[in-house]
């Protein structure tokens, strides 16, 4: 299952629909923590990897891992195919990806990492917050059905780490 949200509060209840106790979590754009300390809860049995390249997030997080000791977080550019690879090689694939890269703001950036993230580790469900995603699926229309079951979209193929493009230097550097 892909579900796309905006407000918070609904993100944060789409996270306690979803995650189970033993899952591995991938959190993308973690900030401080506030969905990371409510997704350690959730996955109490599991582990959650929780990412960010926030000046603030840092000792937010590392005093959270103290709490916690099902979080590792890793400060790094989640745009980056370093960063991808360096996950990927510690974890191969997750149960969740849960997506919250600035809420409303660069619905591109925001869909080009959940294409290469989920198109990597092949999650069971993802969870993105953001307006602008959401403002383009419910004023578009289209006369094909292509429709994925899992978190990830299964008519990309199964490639695993994607080569690195060219158009990732275009990525907005203001997330």
């Amino acid at each position: 299952m892909i579900k796309i949200v905006y407000d918070i509060r609904v993100y944060r209840e789409v996270l306690k629909d979803v995650i189970k106790a033993d899952d591995l979590v991938v959190e993308l754009g973690c900030h401080v923590g506030n969905s990371t300390r409510i997704i350690s809860h959730l996955a109490y049995n599991g582990k959650i990897i929780a990412l960010d390249k926030s000046l603030e997030s840092p000792d937010r997080m590392d005093s959270l891992m103290k709490e916690k000791s099902n979080i590792e977080f890793m400060k790094r550019d989640v745009r980056l195919h370093e960063t991808l690879e360096e996950v990927f090689n510690k974890i191969k694939k997750c149960d969740v990806l849960s997506i919250d890269l600035g809420g409303g703001y660069h619905p591109d950036t925001t869909f080009k990492v959940f294409f290469i993230w989920s198109s990597t580790l092949k999650p069971r469900d993802t969870i993105i917050r953001n307006r602008g995603l959401i403002d383009f699926i419910q004023s578009s229309s289209a006369n094909e059905i292509i429709k994925s079951k899992n978190g990830w979209l299964e008519s990309s193929g199964n490639d695993g780490i994607p080569t690195r493009l060219k158009e990732l230097g275009l990525w907005s550097t203001k997330i």
